[in-house]
């Protein structure tokens, strides 16, 4: 039993369902069998007792006169009458017994002959005279005996007061058994193709109804492990309770996502946030020591009088140090500065700052410029993100590949997008992009994206990146008007 309640609903529902239907056919089909029976056998009795009205009728002035061969041939009609349609009612045999209990004439006077006692004539006529005695000679009444093969219907043969002997008529208790067999037969036949129509419903029905929730059960157990794949629509169209747990799971599961790329953004904000402190810490400490040497050489170069080799050697030490001085500088990104708005004239002129380097690589720019007005942006901090993502996408695009450029206004924000089809990017490497020195960055320090990311934030927007289905990938920035200005 419990290997059942331990399966699938896919199989238990039309299991249970099938269980279910055969149980009740079988109910029913028994249910109307037995009523059948019960009908044939009141039916028998009907009969039988208007034959004993008939025949006692017609005995009473037989046996009056004591005639004998009258009473047996009236109640040889009966015995001998053909069985007409299809009523197989008939009796097998018919005794009249007199007052003392003997045989007056029988149907078979061989098995009873005359004035035999019904005692004598088998341990069941015994019985059979037992109850006789008890009735009260005037009413009919049927007597079964739990162990004979007839039914006995007994017919007092009277007329007001004078009571002359006991009709008794044996019908065989399987005479209506072939017309109960046709009965019983049609009611199965009818049961078999109502469970031929219900069973393949039933078990059409109960997949139908199990499978969402197994594909639900399915995809909640792979959801510690990875992220299942969102159920088919079509699989449950119905708003019944099924179709309220597929709505509430594909909920679930939006909202799953939604939260993870949240913490994944606020780990990525809180990380990045930490190595700005840590990188801007680091600057200010290299910064004093680093401009006092500056000076100094400055000043060393004014003053003295070098030989050749060491003003060489000079200059190669301050260009180091100036180096040194513009990484610390780039470390130290601060938004609150002066600046005026920005006009669409700014969009225009990183352009023509970042063509030069796109004709080199034979790059197709795809330009689409909406702003039309000045909006309350400081120009500077965005011109700068927009050439530090777009000198990006340039560096990152192979030989005659595509960047497409996309600014304007939606929500009272500020949105740009640059997108390129150079090489595509992992998620790991998406995910340390904005770090400085990140080991993502090819060929420079990583210090543009990083001040990209330092500025949006301080300036309260925000910066995503993401792979494309047409092998693009994609730097999308949001910031509110009104911002650091």
């Amino acid at each position: 039993m419990k290997f059942i309640l331990d399966l699938s609903y896919r199989y238990k529902l039309p299991l249970w369902g099938g269980m279910l239907i055969i149980i009740t056919a079988l109910a029913v089909s028994g249910t109307l069998i037995s009523h059948a029976y019960d009908e044939l056998k009141e039916d028998l009795l009907h009969d039988s007792e208007t034959m004993g009205y008939s025949l006692k009728t017609n005995l009473f002035p037989a046996m009056l006169h004591d005639d004998v061969w009258r009473a047996y041939e009236i109640i040889s009609v009966p015995i001998n009458r053909p069985i007409e349609g299809s009523n197989p009612v008939k009796a097998e045999h018919i005794l009249v017994i007199d007052n003392e209990l003997r045989v007056f004439v029988a149907a078979h006077p061989k098995s009873a002959p005359m004035l035999t006692e019904m005692r004598h004539l088998n341990p069941e006529f015994a019985v059979l005279a037992d109850r006789i005695m008890q009735m009260d000679g005037r009413s009919s009444q049927e007597i079964n005996l739990p162990e004979s093969k007839y039914y006995y219907y007994v017919t007092p043969i009277s007329s007001e007061n004078l009571h002359l002997g006991t009709l008794i008529i044996a019908h065989p208790k399987n005479i209506f058994l072939p017309r109960f067999v046709q009965l019983a037969r049609h009611g199965l036949e009818v049961g078999a193709i109502i469970l031929a129509i219900l069973l393949p419903f039933n078990w059409y029905w109960g997949r139908r109804m199990a499978l969402p929730l197994v594909q639900i059960t399915e995809r909640m157990g792979d959801i510690s492990k990875k992220w299942p794949s969102e159920l088919n629509s079509d699989l449950f169209v119905y708003r019944d309770e099924i179709g309220q747990l597929f709505v509430a799971y594909t909920q679930m599961l939006r909202d799953l996502k939604d939260k993870e790329e949240f913490e994944k953004q606020m780990v990525q904000s809180e990380r990045l946030a930490a190595l700005g402190q840590l990188a801007a810490g680091i600057a200010h400490e290299i910064n004093n020591p680093l401009s006092g040497m500056l000076t100094a050489i400055d000043t060393l170069k004014s003053y003295s009088d070098l030989d050749p080799r060491t003003m060489k050697t000079i200059d190669l030490i301050e260009r180091g140090l100036t180096q040194i001085k513009e990484t610390v500088g780039a470390l130290l990104v601060e938004a609150k500065i002066k600046s005026r708005h920005l006009a669409p004239q700014d969009i225009e002129d990183v352009l023509t700052l970042v063509t030069p380097m796109a004709r080199k690589k034979a790059l197709h720019i795809g330009w689409h410029n909406s702003l039309d007005e000045a909006v309350p942006l400081p120009a500077t901090l965005v011109r700068q993100i927009l050439i530090n993502l777009l000198l990006n996408a340039v560096q990152a695009t192979e030989q005659q590949g595509e960047v497409t450029f996309d600014i304007g206004i939606a929500d009272s924000q500020l949105q740009f997008s640059v997108a390129n089809d150079g090489r595509m990017l992992s998620d790991e490497q998406i995910a340390h992009l904005f770090e400085p020195f990140s080991p993502m960055s090819e060929g420079s320090h990583g210090l543009g994206l990083w001040v990209t990311y330092q500025i949006v934030h301080q300036l309260g927007g925000r910066v995503s990146v993401k792979r494309e289905p047409n092998d693009l990938m994609h730097f999308t920035v949001s910031i509110p008007l009104g911002g650091v200005a």
